[in-house]
């Protein structure tokens, strides 16, 4: 197929008004419609005579991304290998992406997200993505969709290097709930068990936490494990432990201190209650609404 219509028709698939459907074998007819007018193409914004000296194919290929909803300049940046990337290749993943309940509205997330995923190779790298969503997560067919969706970086991930190791990591450390891990914390799955889970484990035991108080905090709030050392555990332990002299039991109890803001919570919270003179639980104190805490604070904490 010419580039000029392998764009078109990409566009015209994309574009198309029945676009809330998956890929069915009925829609593949709409990839081969006739070629809209190339005066269509060159009046678009991108095909101005600045940009003369590339290829034809290769601004056909950034209107595509552009009428997907997805930024080609960043995709190009990100994924370099989109430059020699074909119409048909590109193609060919989408239509994948479709016979897997991926729908059109979805495309800007996840190829914005994960460029990557728009030169991978089918049989070899998604493929056995799908196949692990399925048989290893057991995530039945029709809820692929929400699973990308959730974290598209899945299928940029090597089953074999990332996705099956963590999730035998996450098992040992009593992570049970397939279901779970699958649509609400998938992004542990594409973290690294040695430089990004393992790290942060070990911080927490410098704070004077057993390993498996460490395991039933993490349990409690898996999204401890997606928290930076540097911009996140340290300067809020400091505050926790140094101004707001409170004692690490109180982080066992309630380890989702650790996901709010410093700056726009923790700090403002503390300073009120401590201008009030009153004491309030760690939980109570960063949970309740604003009228509420403003409530505790008139009522002496209650």
């Amino acid at each position: 197929m010419p580039p000029a219509a392998g764009a078109v028709a990409l566009h015209s698939s994309l574009c198309s008004t029945a676009s809330e459907k998956p890929y069915s074998p009925l829609r593949s007819t709409v990839l081969h419609v006739a070629p809209k007018p190339k005066s269509l193409l060159q009046n678009h914004p991108l095909y101005p005579p600045t940009h003369a000296k590339l290829s034809l194919e290769f601004k056909e290929k950034i209107l595509c991304l552009e009428v997907m909803g997805v930024d080609a300049g960043k995709a190009l940046s990100q994924n370099p290998d989109l430059r020699t990337a074909t119409m048909e290749s590109i193609q060919s993943i989408i239509t994948f992406l479709f016979s897997n309940g991926i729908l059109e509205k979805d495309l800007p997330r996840i190829f914005g997200m994960c460029p990557k995923i728009l030169t991978s190779d089918i049989k070899t790298d998604l493929t056995p993505v799908f196949d692990f969503i399925l048989n290893e997560l057991k995530v039945p067919e029709n809820s692929f969709r929400r699973v990308i969706n959730k974290c598209p970086r899945l299928l940029t991930s090597s089953v074999k290097d990332q996705l099956r190791p963590a999730l035998v990591y996450l098992r040992r450390l009593g992570f049970k709930d397939l279901g779970a891990l699958a649509y609400q914390d998938s992004v542990l799955l594409v973290s690294s068990v040695e430089h990004t889970l393992i790290p942060k484990l070990r911080f927490l035991e410098t704070l004077g936490l057993s390993k498996d108080e460490i395991r039933s905090m993490v349990l409690r709030c898996p999204a401890l494990l997606t928290f930076s050392i540097e911009n996140n555990f340290q300067p809020k332990y400091g505050y926790f432990a140094g101004e707001m002299g409170r004692k690490v039991e109180e982080l066992k109890e309630f380890p989702q201190y650790f996901a709010f803001s410093l700056e726009n919570r923790i700090k403002p919270r503390h300073t009120e209650v401590v201008q009030s003179g009153i004491t309030l639980p760690l939980s109570v104190m960063l949970k309740s609404t604003d009228e509420e805490f403003g409530e505790l604070l008139k009522q002496g904490g209650g």
